[in-house]
């Protein structure tokens, strides 16, 4: 029975380096603070500190399919693909990504996959807006086929950010939590009610938040969802509330999140499955027990009030703003989906 280790990153401000000659103008110009002094140096330092984290998922195998968000264009996701295949010989890994040009910063969600042991459909490859007043990302939707002909149908998040309060921001989140919802319902009526949907992101609310819970159709009950014939998800990350981890220094402590901001911790990153996923009425289902917070030694802070490391942006002063020992300001997560095969 072969698995399947699918994981999502938001891997903070990976833009190309300052000067990247295809850079589209109004990027440039949005993001000519922050792109200052982003070197060709620091980008690949960059790269490096990413995919020392990525290979080291699956016991050192590497995941085969991660969803990753804050990504500027194709140029950098390849790069960081190329150097996970330097690093990992056995894999074969490729990009799945549509370039957005709603979101005021032009950071895009997008996936990469090992080709060695999943394909995708080219006519199923979507990328669906967000309608609110102002831009945000899209959410990015693909089918990928197993060798044995299985298909798992996934969708990489980004929703709104917090900017501007809580509160007050609260409605755009609840737009994000809708459209997923809605292409939810909507691939389950155009494919097969028990069509298998992953939905992975930096959803920048809680598990408990109502854009998940209502709008997102996302719950805690594993029971309600196995009941249920509606679209809906089973939110796996309510059991990453709590997990034991290795800091830095070597240190026993405990993560409350996938992000710290002033000292309180968030489940932002989070991994939603279908109820087919959850049941196993097709040939892949989720292990529930498998769904971690993928936090290396190296990448955690000593600090109890502070959780990855971050790498950061130059923002106009590298040797201020840039840790170059960092890596992300958020933690990867991932779960592993087993896949029935008659005969093996």
């Amino acid at each position: 029975m072969p698995d399947y280790l699918v994981g999502f990153w938001n891997l903070e401000n990976l833009f190309a380096p300052e000067g990247f000659p295809a850079r589209e103008p109004w990027i440039a110009k949005k993001n000519a603070g922050d792109l200052k002094g982003w070197t060709q140096a620091l980008f690949d330092r960059k790269i490096d500190q990413l995919a020392s984290i990525i290979v080291q998922m699956g016991g050192g195998a590497g995941p085969d399919l991660l969803g990753v968000c804050e990504v500027e264009n194709r140029f950098a996701l390849e790069a960081l693909s190329d150097r996970l295949d330097q690093l990992l010989p056995g894999r074969n890994y490729s990009i799945v990504h549509a370039d957005s040009t709603k979101d005021k910063r032009g950071i895009d969600t997008a996936f990469i996959f090992d080709k060695n042991r999943l394909v995708i459909i080219e006519t199923e490859i979507f990328s669906h807006f967000v309608m609110r007043r102002t831009g945000t990302r899209d959410i990015t939707q693909c089918t990928f086929v197993t060798n044995s002909g299985n298909q798992l149908i996934a969708l990489s998040n980004h929703w709104p950010s917090r900017s501007g309060g809580t509160i007050e921001s609260a409605g755009y989140r609840m737009t994000a939590g809708e459209t997923l919802g809605y292409w939810h319902e909507r691939i389950r009526e155009e494919r097969d009610k028990d069509a298998a949907v992953i939905a992975m992101g930096d959803m920048n609310d809680d598990p408990y938040d109502a854009s998940l819970m209502v709008h997102a159709n996302a719950r805690r009950e594993r029971d309600d969802v196995e009941g249920s014939t509606s679209a809906m998800f089973y939110n796996l990350s309510w059991n990453l509330l709590r997990q034991t981890v290795t800091s830095k220094s070597g240190r026993k402590r405990t993560l409350y999140g996938t992000l710290y901001f002033k000292g309180d911790a968030n489940l932002f990153d989070q991994i939603l499955v279908s109820r087919s996923l959850l049941k196993g009425s097709t040939p892949l289902k989720v292990l529930e027990d498998t769904v971690r917070i993928e936090a290396y030694p190296e990448m955690t802070s000593n600090s109890k009030n502070e959780g990855p490391i971050r790498f950061g942006m130059a923002k106009g002063n590298a040797a201020r703003n840039v840790n170059t020992d960092g890596y992300s300001d958020h933690f990867p997560v991932s779960v592993v989906v087993r896949e029935t095969v008659p005969g093996v």
